[in-house]
Order: structure tokens, then C-alpha cells, then sequence
């Protein structure tokens, strides 16, 4: 394929899944309506894409992806969900301001920064929830402002909540032990 994808090849890669899977067939000016640009902006841009193997097009015919042109435009979209789920389910950031603001950092963001984003998502996701409710905390943080300190003894008293919840589930061994931490620390 050569060079890497620009921010616009990228672009066009993903409005052209998008349109395959609403419409079954992609015309050049379902493209300029979704680019919100000129007819032959689209053209060039698809003979661009043509010439990296992206995408067959004849003119007056229809676009189709080529297998490279799926792979690339699916790693897009998968960045952009991503992107789009983290700012609008973790940072409560609105859906259209979340939307806009992962299509911009798609472009940015390296495979393996989004690889460890996915995975403190699904830290947060599996995160025992009943005492230590930080998505709560962090709404009433992002709506009140919330100083350092109140946030740091709400950690503690949280963590002495669930620790305390958590003394009489061991069983066996050692279930007698205090859970809670020190605290002093």
C-alpha cells in the first residue's frame, strides 16, 4: 500500500462502510453529501484511494472497498468507536461533542495507545461497583468541582467500605483477618 492513510483517506474509508451498509451500493454523490464537499473533490480523492488499491470505481459506477480497503477502513471505525464509547460512556462527554472529538483523535491516536485505553475500559467495566462508586463520584467531580482532598478521603473511605464488605467473603483460612487497611496510610 505504500505511505500510510491520511486523516481524509481514512475519512472517506469510513463514510464509504457506512454507506455500503445503509444503501447497499455507494454512488459518488452519496460521498460528497456525506463529505459535505463537491462532486470533484469525491473524484479525486477516489482516484487517490484507487491508485493505494483501496477502493475499485469506474466512473458512473458505483464504489466498492477493495479486501485491503475493508481492513483499513474497519481499523478507522474501530478506533473511532472506541474513542466515540470512552468520551461518551466513561467522561459523560455528550453524544454529537463525542462523536466529533473521536473522529479527530482517531487520526492521532497509535494502536497501542488504543490498546491500553481498551484495556482500562474494561478494568473500569469489571471493577467491583458496590461500595466504590467512581463513576458517580466522577459525574458529581465533572457537575460541582470537587477539591483534591474531598477526593482523596472519599477514596479512603470508600476502599474502607469495600474492605470492610469484603472481610467476611474469604472464608476459610485467615478469614479472620482485618481487610481493611491502616488508616494511618
Amino acid at each position: 500500500m505504500g505511505k500510510a492513510l491520511t486523516s481524509a483517506m481514512e475519512d472517506y474509508l469510513e463514510l464509504i462502510v457506512k454507506l455500503k451498509q445503509e444503501n447497499k451500493v455507494v454512488r459518488v454523490r452519496d460521498i460528497a453529501n456525506g463529505m459535505q464537499v463537491k462532486m470533484p473533490s469525491v473524484t479525486s480523492m477516489l482516484n487517490t484511494l484507487a491508485k493505494k488499491e483501496l477502493i475499485n470505481h469506474e466512473r458512473y459506477d458505483y464504489v466498492e472497498l477493495t479486501s485491503l480497503g475493508l481492513r483499513q477502513a474497519q481499523k478507522a471505525v474501530h478506533k473511532h468507536m472506541v474513542l466515540y464509547n470512552f468520551l461518551k460512556n466513561v467522561l459523560k462527554v455528550n453524544a454529537k461533542q463525542a462523536n466529533a472529538e473521536a473522529c479527530r483523535m482517531e487520526h492521532a491516536v497509535s494502536s497501542a495507545t488504543l490498546k491500553k485505553l481498551m484495556e482500562f475500559i474494561g478494568l473500569i467495566e469489571a471493577c467491583p461497583k458496590g461500595s466504590f462508586d467512581f463513576w458517580g463520584y466522577f459525574k458529581t467531580h465533572c457537575q460541582q468541582g470537587v477539591s483534591r482532598e474531598e477526593c482523596v478521603e472519599h477514596l479512603k473511605d470508600s476502599l474502607d467500605q469495600f474492605f470492610s464488605k469484603k472481610k467476611g467473603t474469604l472464608g476459610g483460612k485467615g478469614a479472620d483477618k482485618k481487610m481493611s487497611r491502616d488508616k494511618k496510610g
